[in-house]
């Protein structure tokens, strides 16, 4: 079976469901995302025909009870002879859904579905949307266990924080397969990718660069992690009460622990004091940066702010003072844009059937997408788009080899 990236409504019955109130117009009249919506974004597809009885007794009985029985005499066979390798579960409580917030399983199940078809257009990887009603951690995490063996990883999504930290830990604790939440680690991988590469435009490296952070959360605190892992030159992450630092008395376990690993200097204050003389600001957190806080970083600054809809710059303003501006909306250069990254790092870890994700792997799917962009590197590109058919390829093989040199890949 494979998840099929269209809508499976026919002409026959694209008028089903769409009885409405007297005085009434249906949704899809007069908004084209309802009408693109309506049924859902994907169904399944059968991959073996069954047009005869010849056929029916091999997908089914009796010739599937041979299949059943040798798997259960050597239970790695289920990856040869079911899709169990090829798919990902898509899993949310729908708690932190895009910038919407928390609005339940059922309204999130459209944006697990557009997560799917990205999976498959962008990755060739099939995915199924679960939508779970609890939000306790430990309920996600026996839930998510027991559904474990019909998949060949897990990419969790929309979770809050600070729970989804102890989900992703606990779950990579139990399952031997790929447990990754995107919001945290994807947003990390194409953010350092295009840092790479801004870096490499203004001949500098990472490790001479100071990094400040605006939000604490999911995003910002597995960027800052990524970041300090490939060599920044220091990096300060703030939150609605300034600049996480060691001596602040009102930190959460996650952020004692990430201030134990960055702000080498030590700061303290405001995220704008913060800013003063940096060399890269990283928006994940919403909210707006005065204009004068941004014009007192360093010359030729890099600025990504990644908020949606309204990133924290304004692009018009972050180019008054930048070398390099990103965002995360698609209508302005360098998006920067998860499904560069989720979609071949998956593909590359079920290719070689890896036992988890590891920040080796993570570090190399950053470095294979900041190649892509090669010799065409320029301040108004520095991440290749989603549509570049490099992208799944570079990062997939550099994830599966990145699994081999580690010791996770098992085959």
């Amino acid at each position: 079976m494979a998840a099929e990236i269209v809508n499976p409504r026919s002409d026959s019955d694209s008028d089903a469901g769409t009885e409405q109130e007297a005085g009434t117009e249906p949704l899809d009249s007069f908004d084209p995302a309802f009408a693109l919506h309506r049924g859902g974004k994907m169904a399944v597809q059968a991959t073996v025909p069954v047009r005869d009885k010849d056929d029916l007794s091999l997908a089914y009985t009796p010739g599937v009870a041979k299949v059943c029985s040798a798997i259960a005499e050597q239970p790695d066979l289920v990856h040869d002879y079911t899709w169990k390798s090829s798919v990902v579960a898509v899993v949310t409580d729908g708690t932190a859904v895009l910038g919407l917030g928390d609005i339940g399983p059922e309204a999130s199940l459209p944006v697990m579905e557009g997560k799917a078809i990205l999976f498959k257009q962008f990755g060739g990887v099939d995915a199924v949307p679960i939508a779970l009603n609890c939000t306790d951690a430990d309920d996600i995490v026996e839930t998510v266990v027991r559904l474990a063996p019909s998949f060949g990883g897990v990419n969790l999504e929309d979770i809050s924080a600070p729970r989804c930290f102890e989900i992703e830990r606990k779950l990579q604790e139990r399952l031997d397969i790929p447990v990754f939440h995107d919001d945290q680690h994807g947003t990390a991988v194409v953010t350092l990718a295009a840092l790479r590469n801004a870096a490499r435009l203004s001949g500098r490296t990472l490790g001479e660069l100071r990094a400040v952070i605006s939000g604490a959360g999911a995003a910002g605190v597995a960027i800052a992690k990524m970041l300090v892992e490939a060599g920044i030159g220091d990096v300060a992450v703030a939150d609605r009460k300034g600049v996480v630092s060691a001596d602040r008395e009102d930190l959460t376990a996650v952020k004692r622990e990430l201030a134990s690993f960055t702000n080498k200097a030590g700061l303290s204050g405001s995220l704008e004091a913060a800013l003063s003389g940096a060399d890269v600001f990283i928006g994940v957190s919403g909210g707006t940066v005065p204009e004068p806080a941004v014009a007192s970083m360093a010359k030729g600054a890099f600025v990504f702010a990644m908020a949606n809809p309204n990133p924290e710059v304004h692009p018009e303003v972050a180019h008054k003072y930048a070398a390099v501006v990103a965002t995360g909306r698609s209508d302005f250069p360098n998006q920067i844009n998860n499904v560069l990254a989720f979609p071949g790092i998956f593909a590359g870890a079920l290719q070689v059937r890896a036992s988890r994700i590891t920040e080796g792997m993570k570090l190399a799917a950053a470095e294979a997408l900041a190649s892509v962009v090669g010799d065409d590197l320029a301040a108004d590109y520095v991440i290749p788009s989603p549509f570049d058919e490099r992208v799944a390829p570079a990062v997939t093989a550099a994830v599966a080899a990145a699994a081999r040199a580690e010791g996770v890949a098992r085959r």
